[in-house]
């Protein structure tokens, strides 16, 4: 690799950073940009290495919000695939013309779903769409008006997504009305729950309050279960703050939904490929979602894309959906290449879970901040609280510890209330992992004192 650990020339913003942070200010739309806490101005990155505009060297712990799952610039087999697919054909309007790139990659990813039932594949560009297609397909093959998701949830910011969305009330602020007929209910938050319940020591106590909350208190006070479409679901909660369920919670939605004719729609935008350790985090838990909706890594970085996969006898008739570039053939070849790559680095992704649990677990026991630690394969949250026994949240020492890893050459994203996620991308050494475990302690430390 062309760097052995960051270098930190100037504190950053350097000069050029400011100079580009005033103009992007002056000129593209608020977003979710945190200047005070996160002023980073990427020229380029080599690897798991990112070089701002000023020369300072920062190790990578973002993987632009897993969307680099492979590093940067473009993984040299993605971009060998990229290249020789441009001098064919990048865009053939897929939806209405057919191409081969595209169906060999829908082969793909209904292989990769879980379920022995038949399967195809919407292509869209991002993953708010593919959860916009989702729900069109839940509604359309049910005729069915409600949707359930979850408190905590980060499904998009769209008007359809947005509406199943629930980690931040700034995504519906002056929104209103967003799609109609969603319920919210409490995600079996192990760490912090409505209940008070140490998900950890009674896992099996927690998943029964949550769907006896579904069938008593949704089904039997606010809509009746046979007009709900489907329940989305991420299977590692990301945006609400990397939350990990009990093990058999899935299984037991199930069942309930089942006994309900409940479609479900489970969310791998941010957790799928490779990024919770396993192709899908899904396979974690052991059952066969009836919608699956994929993007960010599913591009490589190279290409937008965005898959909702669903079981075939929920296909609508021509018409009810479509798009103009979604899954065009660039994109299709890139993603096909992509997913080879990542299969490959899933033992890996295993081998490094064993190093984050590790040392993760031990900044647990030496901060009296760091209130939680849970993840898998190389999705890690750390939540920062000022009180263990309130469990109070402490989003400033969350983002002070966001800002003095920076300033040692660490890039961190927040997540949640007050915790902050470690999502290196898959490609990172073991003695980078380290490097980069060891300025997060350096960074908690500074923000402890």
């Amino acid at each position: 690799m062309p760097y052995d650990r960051p270098v930190i020339k100037v504190e950053p913003p350097g000069p050029r950073a400011r100079e580009v942070m005033r103009r992007h200010h002056e000129l593209v739309m608020t977003s979710t940009h945190d200047p005070e806490n996160l002023p980073l101005v990427i020229e380029r990155g080599e690897g798991v290495w990112l070089v701002d505009v000023d020369g300072n060297v920062y190790l990578d712990f973002a993987s632009a919000i897993s969307v680099n799952n492979l590093g940067y610039p473009t993984h040299p087999e993605v971009a060998r695939v990229a290249i020789e697919q441009l001098s064919v054909l990048a865009h053939a309007a897929g939806t209405d013309f057919y191409n081969p790139y595209q169906v060999s990659l829908a082969e793909l990813l209904t292989s990769m779903a879980p379920g022995d039932f038949g399967k195809k594949v919407f292509f869209s560009n991002s993953g708010t769409e593919a959860n916009e297609a989702a729900i069109k397909i839940a509604r359309y093959s049910t005729n069915r008006k409600y949707f359930i998701s979850f408190i905590g949830a980060f499904h998009g910011r769209t008007m359809g997504s947005v509406s199943l969305t629930a980690s931040k009330p700034v995504h519906k602020k002056r929104f209103y009305m967003t799609m109609p007929g969603v319920i919210h209910v409490p995600y079996p938050n192990p760490y912090r729950n409505p209940w008070g319940i140490d998900g950890y020591e009674h896992p099996g106590e927690l998943v029964n309050r949550v769907l006896d909350f579904i069938d008593y208190w949704v089904f039997e006070h606010q809509v009746p279960a046979d007009e709900v479409a489907a329940i989305f679901f991420e299977p590692i909660q990301g945006e609400g703050g990397y939350v990990v369920p009990p093990r058999n919670f899935f299984a037991e939605l199930k069942k309930l939904a089942d006994r309900h004719g409940i479609l479900l729609a489970d969310d791998e935008v941010q957790m799928g490929l490779g990024r919770a350790g396993k192709m899908l985090a899904i396979e974690h838990f052991g059952i066969a979602p009836d919608i699956v909706t994929l993007a960010k890594a599913l591009g490589a970085g190279v290409a937008s894309l965005g898959a909702t996969v669903f079981r075939k006898d929920l296909d609508p008739e021509p018409g009810a959906h479509s798009n103009t570039f979604g899954g065009h053939a660039l994109a299709a070849a890139v993603a096909m290449k992509n997913i080879e790559v990542i299969r490959s680095l899933l033992p890996h992704v295993a081998e490094l879970e064993k190093l984050f649990l590790e040392r993760l677990a031990e900044l647990k026991e030496r901060y009296r901040t760091i209130g939680d630690v849970r993840g898998l394969g190389l999705a890690w949250g750390v939540e920062f609280v000022k009180d263990r026994r309130t469990k109070e949240h402490d989003a400033k020492t969350r983002n002070r510890v966001i800002y003095e890893a920076l300033r040692r050459g660490l890039v961190l994203l927040g997540c949640g209330k007050s915790a902050v996620r470690l999502i290196p991308p898959l490609i990172i050494a073991e003695e980078q992992a380290k490097i980069g475990l060891d300025i997060f302690e350096e960074a908690v430390k500074a923000a402890h004192a």
